[in-house]
């Protein structure tokens, strides 16, 4: 194996994904298993993530699937022992579950016009799922990260933690004005936030915390949002689902192993202008 292929190899690592069965989650357990690591494809559903696990089990991978809900502290640490009763140890952790309009388009439907209406529950419900859920997720591996002395935090961010959402592509001649919900970039600016706060934490520790930040992926999205939002990238187009696996690889791997601290961004130059 030649010196750039061996930075990139997970061989003998374990790699937790939460929201493994998700549009990316699925990928990063993919890319993950492929390179070598032990996979926990986590997910509230569980039936999904069952069947990511057994198709890289069938390719000759390792993975298997635990059902968590990443809200409640007693589910994650169910997680991480799931983690440590099967392979022994606990190397990466993806944080990828989360509350998005785009991948959940039933959550906030009847309120998503206007801020002003929006429901304090469906507020809650989303920074319990979207910034608790990645505190206990971390809080839960830290421990046995920092007992064998090395470890490897991804937070999955968003580009609307970066700056304000161009609400503007929402809107559909003909239908009610629509939004992204205050939610999501309070909770994705969050993530990126507690990221830094936990790599400066672990200072010396050989801990490290990035964020990765996807830009907008397509997900059978009709033609008029897709143009809408195409026209805002540098690029002209939307992500493909596979096109943040690179990065995400990088990021728990060792090709990284000088940067912590840092937020990748993934985005078709959404925010270079």
């Amino acid at each position: 194996m030649n010196d750039v292929a061996k930075m990139y190899d997970l061989k003998g690592r374990v790699a937790v994904v939460t929201g493994g069965a998700g549009l990316l989650g699925a990928g990063f357990c993919r890319t993950l298993a492929g390179a070598g690591a032990h996979v926990v494809v986590s997910d509230l559903n569980i039936a999904t993530s069952t069947r990511v696990a057994e198709e890289l089990c069938n390719q000759g991978l390792s993975a298997i699937a635990v059902e968590t809900d990443v809200t409640r502290a007693e589910s994650v640490r169910e997680m991480v022992g799931a983690a440590l009763n099967s392979f022994g140890r606990l190397d990466i952790l993806v944080n990828s579950a989360a509350l998005d309009p785009k991948f959940d388009p039933s959550h906030g439907k009847v309120y998503s016009n206007s801020f002003e209406d929006y429901p304090l529950e469906e507020w809650n419900q989303a920074l319990n799922v979207n910034l608790t859920g990645v505190f206990l997720s971390c809080q839960a591996v830290a421990r046995p990260m920092l007992s064998q002395g090395s470890g490897s935090i991804i937070n999955i961010c968003s580009t609307y933690g970066l700056v304000g959402p161009d609400q503007r592509i929402y809107e559909k001649e003909g239908e009610p004005t629509r939004y992204k919900p205050a939610y999501y970039s309070t909770t994705k600016a969050g993530v990126i936030g507690f990221t830094r706060y936990l790599a400066a934490y672990y200072a010396g520790k050989n801990l490290r915390v990035n964020a990765l930040t996807p830009g907008g992926v397509f997900n059978g999205h009709d033609e008029v949002f897709e143009k809408a939002y195409s026209s805002r990238t540098i690029m002209g187009r939307m992500a493909r689902k596979d096109e943040m696996n690179g990065a995400l690889l990088f990021l728990a791997s060792d090709a990284s192993s000088y940067m912590t601290g840092s937020n990748l961004v993934v985005d078709g130059g959404w925010t270079a202008w």
